[in-house]
């Protein structure tokens, strides 16, 4: 799939719904509720789901089955990228009226980076068989590194944050949704601009996990494109969606480290052993349901730590 025809058209598609999302529907900076949050993101995933049907009736059951597995493992990731924006808003004291804005941005810039990447990967993987190998081990390697990652994040203390603050002219405070603002003729940036910046650059480091792990599903740079896509556009519905129950999903990064390891070993060996692509959505689907099943089902080692304190000897 992917005639230069259904590129631009796609494309087309996906830019009048982010003209529409950004000047028409949330012109006015506002708290986005539960409800909002919940309509759109079932638009989402509906529009996404119409899509994958589109796809399964004009090229088949192989290519739909790799793009809704490359959707599902694209969703998973981006849900554990919500808690890095959330924690990322937390720090930098973002108000929630402000955050669909940043994140509506941020989705322009990582769908650019994100075609980059995958436009730059498709080629690699095409002209150099070894890079498929490569990005196998970087995910295996990724996948091992998540499972045992348990370090606090502090985006506001990061290296970036200090670089920019240091090259930019930053106002001490938020200018209500404005980017830049004039003060005494000077252009200066605000502190939103320099949350956006931390936001895209966040994104593109997250990216380097996701693009590989869908090119390990399949090596069509439209599936993999379209994938990503869909799955990034019904990422700030469902950040609101999810914002109060994220930080429960305990087992998410464990679920998500195993979904990472089995998709790098799959593309390491399959010039030995070929993994169908119903099996691996099937693997997938099943790995990341007994990791949400896990999170709301075992109790937080912390509340057992409370009860055995307050229970009398």
């Amino acid at each position: 799939m992917g005639t230069p025809l259904e590129w631009i058209v796609f494309n087309a598609v996906v830019l009048v719904a982010i003209v529409l999302d950004l000047r028409v529907f949330h012109r006015h900076a506002h708290k986005v509720g539960f409800r909002e949050a919940a309509i759109a993101s079932f638009c989402w995933i509906g529009v996404s789901v119409l899509f994958g049907l589109g796809v399964f009736y004009f090229g088949g059951k192989q290519p739909a089955l790799e793009f809704f597995a490359g959707y599902v493992i694209e969703k998973a990731l981006s849900v554990d990228n919500l808690f890095l924006f959330l924690v990322i808003f937390r720090a930098f004291g973002v108000e929630d009226r402000f955050q669909h804005r940043l994140l509506a941005y941020g989705v322009v810039g990582a769908l650019v980076m994100r075609g980059i990447l995958i436009g730059v990967g498709a080629e690699l993987i095409e002209h150099f068989s070894w890079v498929l190998y490569a990005l196998g081990a970087f995910l295996v390697y990724a996948g091992i590194r998540l499972f045992f990652k348990k370090d606090e994040v502090h985006p506001e203390k990061s290296r970036m944050v200090r670089f920019l603050s240091r090259h930019l002219r930053v106002t001490r405070e938020y200018r209500g949704a404005d980017f830049f603002v004039r003060d005494a003729g000077r252009l200066f940036a605000t502190p939103l601009f320099v949350v956006l910046l931390v936001v895209e650059i966040t994104d593109v480091t997250l990216a380097i996990d996701s693009i590989p792990a869908v090119f390990g599903i399949t090596r069509d740079p439209f599936i993999v494109y379209t994938s990503n896509v869909l799955a990034i556009l019904g990422l700030r519905a469902l950040y609101f969606l999810l914002a109060g129950i994220i930080d429960r999903l305990r087992f998410l990064d464990e679920g998500l480290a195993v979904v990472l390891v089995f998709i790098g070993g799959k593309m390491i060996g399959e010039k030995w052993v070929r993994v169908p692509v119903d099996t691996s959505l099937a693997v997938v689907g099943g790995v990341l349901s007994i990791a949400l099943l896990a999170s709301v089902l075992v109790p937080a080692r912390s509340k057992r730590k409370e009860a055995a304190k307050q229970t009398p000897e």
